[in-house]
Formats: C-alpha cells, sequence, structure tokens
C-alpha cells in the first residue's frame, strides 16, 4: 500500500517487469502506454523504494530472499516477489 497513490496492481507489476528486464523508466512508460505523467512514475517508484523494508521483512517471512544478480534493493525485491508467487502458484 502507498499511502495516496492509485495505481492498478497488474500496472505496477508491468511496469516492475520491464525494469527488471533491464528498461529504463521512461521507456518502461513508454512501452506500457502508461496513462500517466513520467514524474508520476518516478515519484511513485521513490516512494515505492521508501516502503521497501517493510515490503522485505514482509516478503522475508514467507521466503528465503534467494542470490541476485540485481544491485537495486527494488529489482531485488521484485524478484522476490517472483519467486514467492511463483512457489505460491506452484503449491496450488
Amino acid at each position: 500500500m502507498l499511502p495516496r497513490h492509485t495505481v492498478r496492481a497488474p500496472l505496477l507489476w508491468q511496469l516492475l517487469c520491464k525494469l527488471l528486464a533491464g528498461l529504463s523508466v521512461k521507456a518502461s512508460v513508454q512501452a506500457l502506454h502508461l496513462p500517466f505523467p513520467l514524474e508520476t512514475l518516478y515519484h511513485l517508484l521513490q516512494r515505492l523504494r521508501g516502503r521497501l523494508p517493510d515490503l522485505r521483512s514482509r516478503l522475508c517471512r514467507e521466503q528465503k530472499v534467494s542470490s541476485s544478480a540485481q544491485s537495486d534493493p527494488l529489482l531485488q525485491t521484485v524478484e522476490h516477489l517472483q519467486g514467492l508467487f511463483l512457489r505460491t502458484l506452484s503449491v496450488r
């Protein structure tokens, strides 16, 4: 939850996956044809980065962190989320 921000989860997830694939924020926004100004997405990502400690501690309760080639904590968290989602889907 990011206070005072309403972004649909699929859009945010697509943006994060584009960033994980190596695209810049600007290229990701352009590729996804997002309905937000670029500055809004930079601000949103900055707010998300500020919430990473909370998010990462919650993720670690669910699944141990695997090694990552990413140096950016946001992208490491996206990888962790992907691993958790894949594990959850395979259990069902």
